[in-house]
């Protein structure tokens, strides 16, 4: 993310520096132009359509002498409108968080250009990992996810979701494609462009094949554990702007990114490899939601081993050329410790010269005589 300088001069309307300078506000009133359609009853199923969520299925349960009505919900291609409402909520929290809590402690800080837009995207990034972490664990909580793993591919297709799941892959999704515009208004280098774009893809890919491949289970699980790594990383960046020595963060991140990749992995073949492969609904349904044939199943565990595999190979990169630079560190340091101490022995012996051969001394004064 760029600096974005802000000037006295009110830029040309429609122009690129007043759509970037006012994207937050102009977002701001296409969002409340859906809201304002709730309102009437000609505009109310359209607007609907984006500010709620669609596929309601209601499934009546015997608890006990009472029957309750439980609402649960399924995907499909409504969800578009959805998830663009949201994405439109994303770009203005994206805004908020950037003004009245990011901004204001780099005024502070003084970050020279390279720290500033590593700071905003941590802040950015740890604010949402924060948030969704909290979110999904609640989830999985309540739907006993982490108590009894079978749940991860019993019962597949899990076509049917309850509001809290759904409503996290659509914010999720949402979250994710507001980044894109976010490039433009944030007036990202054109280096670090094609870094984002990879890391956007994969998540869009894997969040949104979870999604409609009917895999919300394990995709639910392996996200809030990503999402903690990732977390833990960002802090830590953090951490480290306002305090270079402090570097404890990094090391604790190192050990749980190697973790999560290796639980990531167990998971998914354990899930994939072993459960759906020997689960008796075996065949291609698309009317069902059933995706559960071999291509599929083998495409899906490729796309998430050579994700982990690529992600690993940044990690141990990341890791080398640190230790490269540490390196570099330690031996320029040991280089001026000789050097300075050189310095000032030649500076004494020079002195002690002077006192033993110069003019004032007396072995000079009778070399002078004689």
């Amino acid at each position: 993310m760029g600096i974005r300088k802000k000037t006295t001069k009110n830029p040309p309307v429609l122009s690129h520096e007043f759509v970037i300078q006012n994207h937050a506000d102009i977002v701001s009133c296409v969002a409340m132009v859906f809201l304002l359609g709730l309102m009437f009853e000609v505009t109310s199923r359209f607007a609907v359509l984006f500010i709620t969520v669609q596929y309601n299925v209601t499934i009546s349960t015997n608890e006990g002498l009472e029957e309750t009505a439980v609402s649960h919900f399924h995907n499909g291609i409504k969800d578009l409108a959805t998830i663009f409402f949201y994405m439109l909520v994303a770009i203005i929290m994206h805004a908020i968080i950037q003004e009245y809590v990011l901004d204001k402690i780099n005024r502070k800080k003084h970050f020279s250009k390279t720290k500033h837009s590593k700071f905003n995207e941590s802040g950015q990034l740890s604010a949402f990992y924060l948030f969704s972490f909290g979110w999904g664990t609640s989830i999985l909580l309540s739907e006993n996810f982490l108590s009894n793993p079978v749940t991860l591919w019993e019962g597949y297709p899990h076509t049917l979701m309850p509001f809290q799941m759904k409503f996290y892959y659509i914010c999720q999704l949402g979250y994710w494609l507001h980044t894109l515009p976010e490039l433009y208004f944030q007036k990202t280098k054109k280096e670090d462009i094609p870094r984002q774009l990879v890391y956007i893809f994969l998540y869009l890919v894997h969040i949104a094949g979870a999604y409609i491949l009917n895999l919300n289970h394990l995709g639910l699980v392996l996200l809030v554990l990503h999402y903690f790594v990732e977390l833990v990383f960002h802090i830590s960046r953090l951490v480290y702007f306002s305090n270079e020595n402090r570097q404890l963060g990094f090391t604790i991140w190192a050990i749980l990114f190697v973790l999560g990749r290796l639980l990531t992995l167990s998971l998914s073949v354990l899930t994939i490899g072993f459960g759906l492969a020997t689960a008796e609904n075996q065949g291609f349904d698309l009317a069902a939601g059933n995706f559960n044939i071999l291509f599929v199943r083998i495409t899906v565990l490729a796309a998430i081993c050579l994700t982990q595999a690529f992600m690993m190979w940044k990690f141990i990169n990341f890791q080398l050329r640190r230790w490269r630079e540490h390196a570099q560190a330690q031996t320029l340091k040991k280089k001026q410790v000789p050097s300075k101490s050189k310095s000032k022995k030649d500076k004494v012996n020079g002195v002690n010269g002077v006192n033993s051969h110069g003019a004032d001394s007396p072995r000079a004064r009778k070399e002078k005589s004689s």
